[in-house]
């Protein structure tokens, strides 16, 4: 089990704060048009670290652009020489190049600490991560609940229950810190991703007791894991629950619940729950959009499909490449191959394609069709894709054409 242990080298501590003073002390004494120079030089970093591979040499590099803010204040910069050094498996190069950030004058705010936090939790330095909000007050950094609440996303993703309760309990009295919806919502859903949705909901109960008003999102999480698990009475039952506590739900709540009518095969019940939605002013979006047509699709109702996909043309909306998918696989099934092939040229001209198995589907009704110029102007389209099929793939669709 992780340990969160908070104790701590102080004489270690203590050293590096005089070594992050003396870093000041000789920053403030470099002339003016030497820091000029050094600005000029600044901007090139950022090229040098994205294009450098070898660890050994990012790790000096990075560590030589440790003052250079164009760097530092970088999140995608930082992000990724972390993830890059965690791929070679160099994490004492992690662990120096983020405790000397931490000494440096940066480290005394509280959004950079916390980006430090989440970087050990993205390299999983889940103790790192936990050791640098414990000692925040060392680098003269405030600690408030979301800095707590960056470690508490980083600590569940070791699945450690017990890790995860500890620091709930012990941290929040040792520091002082007030939990916010927030915080309840980061470790509901790492319950519900666990599985055990009994102590999720138990965890809203208890935290409703104290003040913790759930919010939409807290609702949402716990409606769709219970669906999940078919548990769709408690389901429905938290659904009542939050609009009896005048919680509105939201897009994401509607998609969760038009989903699992979708697969229960209750195709009508989606379509009245996306009406619905437009009746109360939440607008549909492509997930909405494509999970009804599905529904239809699978339920036989192909014509409600293709109303549903006109409405949402009519209406202006852009259809992704998911519900072009979902469409030309379902009209290949029941033979509709002109309207497939329609469906299909306007999506291939977007360079949004179908999976190769739909294609081929396409390729051989369109040629039992005779109807070999469509299928000569899908496969034109096939070849122009970007980043290309595998040659495999385009000999092997080519190959249907040729047996005509």
């Amino acid at each position: 089990m992780l340990s969160l242990r908070t104790s701590r080298r102080f004489c270690h501590v203590a050293a590096t704060a005089v070594v992050a003073r003396n870093h000041c002390a000789a920053a403030a004494s470099v002339p003016n048009s030497v820091s000029n120079n050094i600005k000029a030089l600044e901007e090139p970093a950022l090229v040098k670290l994205k294009a450098e591979r070898d660890p050994e040499k990012l790790f000096q590099l990075f560590k030589a652009n440790a003052h250079n803010r164009l760097v530092i204040e970088n999140r995608f910069a930082f992000e990724d020489t972390v993830a890059r050094l965690a791929g070679a498996r160099r994490f004492d190069y992690i662990e120096h190049l983020l405790e000397h950030q931490k000494s440096l004058p940066q480290g005394r705010r509280e959004g950079f600490v916390m980006r430090i936090i989440t970087l050990y939790g993205k390299a999983g330095m889940t103790k790192h991560a936990v050791d640098t909000f414990c000692d925040m007050h060392l680098y003269g950094c405030s600690r408030t609940v979301k800095s707590y609440n960056a470690t508490l996303k980083v600590l569940t993703q070791t699945r450690d229950l017990r890790a995860i309760e500890a620091f709930m309990s012990d941290i929040l009295q040792q520091f002082d810190i007030q939990l916010d919806v927030y915080s309840v919502n980061i470790v509901i859903k790492a319950f519900c991703e666990m599985g055990d949705l009994t102590r999720a909901y138990a965890i809203m109960v208890e935290m409703e007791k104290l003040g913790i008003r759930p919010d939409v999102i807290t609702y949402t999480t716990l409606i769709s894991a219970f669906y999940k698990c078919r548990r769709w009475e408690i389901a429905n039952g938290l659904w009542n629950l939050m609009i009896l506590k005048r919680c509105l739900p939201n897009l994401a709540t509607f998609n969760v619940r038009i989903q699992f009518l979708v697969d229960t095969t209750r195709a009508w019940e989606a379509n009245r729950v996306m009406r619905m939605m437009q009746n109360i002013g939440i607008v549909p979006d492509e997930v909405t959009f494509n999970l009804v047509i599905k529904g239809f699709c699978q339920a036989g109702k192909l014509d409600m499909a293709k109303r549903v996909y006109s409405f949402l043309h009519d209406k202006g909306y852009m259809p992704n490449v998911k519900i072009y998918q979902t469409m030309i696989h379902y009209l290949c099934r029941e033979r509709d191959f002109n309207l497939a092939y329609t469906i299909c040229r306007n999506c291939m001209q977007k360079n949004w394609y179908p999976n190769v198995d739909t294609i081929r589907t396409l390729l051989e009704g369109l040629n039992r069709n005779s109807q070999l110029g469509k299928a000569q102007a899908i496969m034109t389209l096939v070849r122009r894709r970007v980043p290309p099929f595998p040659s495999k793939q385009l000999s092997s669709l080519q190959s249907i054409l040729t047996k005509s």
